[in-house]
């Protein structure tokens, strides 16, 4: 007599979730309730290589704006490289943006381009510009934090952001200073050192947002896979930021960043590793 396997349900739920989220609205769907303004907010940028990559990363910072306030700005360095699609990619940012209570800010008309090491040499004076371009805003803004991606991000465009902004901050001379939150998500970091819980509903935010980018998820629905992607962060920083053999957190949900502060032209070194659950309390994490 063959064996009941007690987690075939669990798996096939899993599966049937997956499925039935293939028909949920794209979009669409009314913003939760915004929080009041600060005076005082302290800034949050996100540079993000592409349109989506600020819901997909973007549970500190939603946490940051619900529970400290911050005022979170989007920066969209690149609006992707198909042309015929970057107006269209800019109205899905401008939505999603919008949805999660993000302010948005461009950089030149369709974004930045050849933003990666190989545009890097191939065109030195296109960089030069790009540089000056993320410069200027962060000399603007002058952002108490500023997300991008790890140096080893994989895509070449996360890669790309990475360096430009590293290379902005540093034309700007010993004076500027800021902590920098670095994010992963095409490859993961060898060295994060904070771990994010997001609650359930944050999550779902997150989800709603990004479907906003339906011409994307449209052809790879995404959106439909970051809880899954959130659960495994939980699996990997329980021991990457809790200490190998240490006990996973009793998280649903979270996102791995590496947090360090920039000053004096150059990274401090990075704090040891903590993790924060969704009940507790941000004070003073990620420079808000």
């Amino acid at each position: 007599m063959q064996g009941v396997n007690p987690y075939r349900a669990t798996v096939e739920g899993y599966a049937r979730l997956l499925r039935e989220g293939r028909s949920l609205p794209l979009g669409g769907i009314a913003s939760p309730a915004g929080v009041p303004e600060r005076p005082d907010a302290p800034k949050v940028l996100i540079l993000a290589p592409h349109p989506d990559d600020e819901c997909i990363i973007g549970g500190l910072a939603l946490r940051q704006l619900r529970e400290r306030g911050a005022a979170v700005v989007n920066v969209a360095v690149t609006q992707g490289s198909n042309r015929d699609r970057q107006a269209g990619r800019l109205d899905e940012l401008r939505a999603a943006c919008g949805y999660l209570g993000f302010g948005l800010r461009t950089t030149v008309p369709g974004g930045l381009e050849k933003i990666s090491p190989k545009g890097r040499a191939a065109d030195p004076a296109n960089w030069s510009a790009a540089v000056a371009c993320v410069a200027a805003i962060l000399r603007e803004e002058r952002p108490a934090a500023v997300f991008f991606p790890h140096v080893a991000d994989w895509n070449g465009t996360h890669i790309g952001t990475h360096l430009l902004a590293t290379e902005a901050m540093a034309s700007l001379g010993p004076s500027f200073a800021t902590t920098v939150v670095e994010t992963e998500f095409w490859a993961a970091m060898d060295t994060p050192n904070l771990m994010i819980e997001s609650s359930a509903a944050d999550v779902a935010d997150l989800v709603a947002a990004t479907s906003f980018h339906a011409g994307e998820v449209r052809r790879n629905p995404y959106h439909l896979t970051l809880p899954a992607w959130m659960q495994d962060n939980v699996r990997r920083g329980g021991e990457i930021v809790g200490g190998q053999g240490g006990a996973a957190p009793d998280f649903a949900f979270a996102t791995l960043y590496r947090v360090r502060r920039w000053e004096r032209g150059g990274f401090r070194p990075a704090p040891a590793g903590r993790a924060v659950a969704a009940a507790a309390p941000l004070d003073g994490i990620a420079g808000v």
